[in-house]
């Protein structure tokens, strides 16, 4: 069994589905601190001019987990990311399949920035047709704290025998603590698709909503067409 762990991000791209079909199971890790300026509460979304950000605002204190992460509701975040939708996307071939999806979404109250992704993420593979993907969060499991013991931790934990790290991950392990608890680790190999978009030339890296606003359910075989299970 493989399972693969990330930490939950905000409207991720499309590497995080990409590591999330290929598990047997996907692991949010939820429970470890957050970084500032990373991926966590921000992403980016194709518009006339090139990239732009659509950035979920918090209120963050240093060592706070990502569980533990407010967000800063007195900023108008919720309005402006769906007028970046609007403006950005209304002429794309699948907006109107998605769109008052985003609208109800946004009308809800969120208060902590985990809750929000990981149901934002939960949705957003039903729409990839990967719904069937059992999923997990790491902060309801007993777990060591050094970060490899975590990780080995978190495989025993979901009974998996195979962990799917991220290209840059493996640098960081302790693979041989892997070794001696017979847990193989294999590394995500992703290739970007090129899909149709709507302006100029073709932005790779962004959020998973401009494939999904332009290719609707062809999306997840846009990913497959380079990136085979």
């Amino acid at each position: 069994m493989i399972v693969a762990i990330h930490q939950p991000q905000y409207l991720p791209w499309l590497g995080y589905f990409d590591k999330m079909s290929k598990a047997d199971v996907f692991c949010y890790l939820d429970n470890v601190q957050y970084k500032k300026n990373e991926w966590q509460n921000r992403n980016r979304i194709k518009i006339a001019q090139g990239r732009q950000w659509i950035t979920v605002p918090v209120r963050y204190r240093f060592p706070q987990k990502i569980n533990e992460v407010e967000i800063n509701n007195s900023v108008k975040w919720k309005k402006k990311h769906i007028q970046a939708f609007i403006t950005n996307y209304s002429k794309a071939s699948y907006f109107n399949n998605y769109i008052s999806y985003f609208e109800d979404f946004f009308s809800e109250n969120w208060l902590l920035l985990s809750d929000l992704n990981v149901f934002l993420i939960e949705r957003l593979r039903d729409f990839l047709d990967l719904q069937s993907k059992p999923t997990v969060l790491a902060s309801r499991l007993t777990l060591r704290d050094d970060p490899t013991d975590r990780l080995v931790d978190i495989c025993k934990a979901v009974g998996a025998d195979t962990y799917l790290s991220g290209q840059d991950g493996i640098k960081y392990m302790d693979l041989k603590r892997f070794e001696e608890t017979g847990i193989k680790v294999i590394t995500q190999e992703f290739n970007h698709p090129v899909y149709p978009q709507l302006y100029h030339e073709f932005q790779s890296h962004l959020s998973i909503v401009d494939l999904l606003f332009n290719c609707g359910p062809e999306s997840m075989d846009k990913i497959r067409e380079v990136n085979p299970l």
